[in-house]
């Protein structure tokens, strides 16, 4: 449960606060994590292994060849609930860099968390009779579905779009409205699995399984909270930036 604890646990800062640090490339990573250690989840989607010593966020950044700017943005978001992207990180940040995190972020999601949230459902849900059974894996079917027709879209029609803007390719007049019209809300049902878990599931289920569920959801909605601010805070402006760029050149 611990290990579940610590996802969920997030530094809470609000613009008020006069002790907020600002997020640099001089400083070290290490402080970095030190002040939010939920960004170690970022170094594992970006590819960045421990053991780098006492090396800044920059120099680290330059080694494993990430944008430095889209790095602090990427971890803005992460640690602070009221983050506003500063102009000048999305003036300098690389697009490609943002989609290379959420499309790790996509195969986090499918192939780790949301496998391992069902594993630990089916445990959970032994002792239940077969309707409740049936009740619980409905939801939850339903809500994997919903997610991975939420990312395909995203995979298969966004990312090749803001790769083909980048490359300066033909794309055949989709643009980034048409993404924010179709960016739908994938929070409903896991929020309706967590009160099914939480209120209504019989005592006889191991409350050890139930709180591990329970912490794989919240940590879920967190992240992909976090995950979609990116998307609509991050990657939308810098993508309408060069949209307005291939206007201006046409």
């Amino acid at each position: 449960m611990r290990l579940f604890e610590a996802k969920i646990r997030t530094m809470k800062r609000n613009d008020n606060d006069s002790s907020r640090m600002v997020l640099s490339p001089t400083m070290k990573l290490a402080d970095l994590i030190e002040l939010n250690y939920s960004l170690l989840i970022v170094l594992s989607r970006l590819g960045i292994d421990l053991g780098f010593g006492e090396n800044t966020v920059a120099e680290v950044c330059r080694s494993h060849g990430i944008d430095v700017s889209s790095f602090l943005l990427i971890c803005g978001v992460y640690t602070y609930d009221d983050y506003i992207a500063p102009n000048e990180l999305l003036k300098a940040g690389n697009p490609a860099d943002i989609v290379k995190y959420l499309h790790s972020s996509h195969s986090f999601y499918l192939d780790d968390e949301l496998r391992k949230l069902e594993q630990t459902i089916g445990e959970l849900v032994l002792p239940c009779d077969g309707n409740q059974q049936k009740v619980i894996f409905r939801f939850f079917s339903e809500y994997k579905k919903e997610v991975e027709n939420h990312f395909a879209y995203e995979e298969n029609t966004v990312f090749p779009y803001v790769a083909a803007l980048l490359a300066h390719d033909t794309h055949d007049g989709y643009s980034m409205e048409q993404f924010e019209e179709n960016h739908s809300n994938i929070d409903e049902k896991l929020n309706d699995l967590k009160n099914i878990v939480m209120k209504y599931l019989p005592s006889v289920c191991d409350t050890v399984l139930r709180n591990s569920v329970l912490y794989h959801i919240f940590f879920l909605e967190d992240d992909l909270d976090r995950h979609t601010m990116i998307e609509n805070n991050v990657l939308v402006p810098m993508v309408n930036r060069l949209e307005e760029n291939e206007k201006r050149e046409q």
